[in-house]
């Protein structure tokens, strides 16, 4: 295997080549808005992508925006290409990186993440993703060095020294997590058609209903809060906490962030159980979902909760009232949906025969979306377990078998 001269400075112990990140790129660069912002964007097209696309290890269409062609045709130096690794480089979610899905290219990107494309020959598109996982806490101080915003600089990503091994090694050592990887996201394939398939239903007899009803006269709107942040023994403990930040899919929300039993008294959220829904309505506004495990939420989110009214057709009753309160949602500093929004909304209700239905359908697709969802976690729990000690060399791999 040959290595470009220029990009090596030392060899350390395992045989690896340290180098610096610019070194082995063939690409390294922000995005753009297309003229026009967010008036630019169209129903379909080509992919725009923005940060909310970014997750950590995984893209996310969720809330994908679309151009035209020849807006597309003025970014043609943001166009991305199969195995682009996309890096959120400013804002709260700064230091998230996943691949690009092929499913959704042609596509272009904007000015808040960046394209890093590793040189074939010499690093693993895979590997170079697991290595800026690893080096997550580091990116973050870097981002947090700014006087303004978190934000991570071309200069500071090209700097970013790498043990890089051999093409072999780079392989076993990302075939591992690959599998994991792989599990994941066809966990999340199923939840996605099981949820479409639970939608659908439930559209057909929505749209059938002729019982309108007030939005609050079947579902109670709940608050959350947050406690304070310089406390740390607030957090850590063993209660899930919910904040916007934690939106990964459309229905069942698992959250890794977790508050003190103290910390759940210090704030004004109480515990909600299971299947308990979640609206997102400040920033990220209109995100819904079941909750997969008891949790409390901060105050950017409501809690919904039926007046008589089985929870899953809380979810979908939320879901249509939430679609069109969303593009109303606005506020002074961030977008916003206030319960007074809630309580202007009409929503049609079904019959007691047509909720038994449904509810006899959906009932078993959600409860293996929620399985699927806590073995997604376990998975991410052994992932992130077994990422560093893989890239440090403590895991060998030598045996693994490809």
């Amino acid at each position: 295997m040959k290595y470009e001269l220029h990009a090596i400075k030392s060899v350390v112990g395992r045989g690896e080549i340290m180098t610096r990140l610019g070194d082995i790129c063939e690409k390294i660069g922000s995005g753009a808005t297309p003229h026009g912002g967010k008036e630019a964007y169209c129903l379909e097209g080509i992919s725009f992508v923005r940060s909310q696309n970014i997750g950590d290890f995984s893209f996310s269409a969720n809330g994908l925006a679309h151009i035209n062609n020849e807006q597309a045709k003025k970014l043609s130096n943001v166009e991305l290409k199969p195995n682009d690794i996309l890096l959120n480089i400013t804002g709260d979610s700064v230091a998230r990186t996943c691949i690009i899905d092929s499913e959704y290219l042609p596509a272009r990107v904007n000015q808040h993440v960046a394209i890093i494309r590793g040189k074939k020959d010499i690093v693993l598109s895979s590997y170079l993703l697991y290595f800026l996982q690893w080096k997550k806490k580091y990116l973050l101080q870097l981002a947090s060095a700014g006087a303004t915003r978190n934000a991570l600089t071309k200069s500071m990503i090209e700097q970013l020294e790498i043990e890089l091994p051999t093409i072999e090694q780079q392989r076993k050592i990302a075939g591992v997590l690959d599998k994991i990887q792989e599990k994941i996201k066809l966990n999340q394939k199923i939840n996605d058609n099981l949820e479409q398939q639970a939608a659908a239903l439930f559209s057909s007899l929505y749209n059938r209903s002729n019982t309108e009803v007030r939005y609050t006269d079947l579902i109670q709107i709940l608050g959350g809060g947050t406690p304070k942040t310089g406390e740390t023994a607030y957090w850590n403990g063993n209660i899930a906490f919910f904040t916007p930040k934690d939106v990964g899919t459309p229905y069942t929300f698992i959250t890794e962030k977790t508050i003190t039993e103290e910390g759940l008294s210090h704030c004004n959220s109480r515990l909600y159980p299971v299947n308990t829904v979640f609206v997102t309505a400040r920033g990220t506004v209109g995100k819904v979902g079941l909750s997969g495990v008891p949790m409390a939420m901060n105050q950017s989110c409501y809690a919904l909760v039926g007046k008589e009214t089985h929870q899953l057709l809380v979810y979908f009753y939320t879901l249509k009232a939430v679609d069109r309160l969303k593009h109303k949602a606005s506020g002074a500093v961030f977008d916003a949906i206030t319960t007074r929004d809630f309580d202007s909304e009409q929503i049609m209700k079904l019959s007691d025969d047509d909720a038994k239905a449904f509810l006899c359908v959906a009932e078993p697709m959600f409860q293996e979306i929620l399985n699927n969802g806590i073995e997604n976690l376990q998975l991410s729990t052994l992932r992130d377990f077994l990422l560093p000690k893989l890239m440090s060399g403590e895991i060998d791999v030598s045996s693994v078998q490809l």
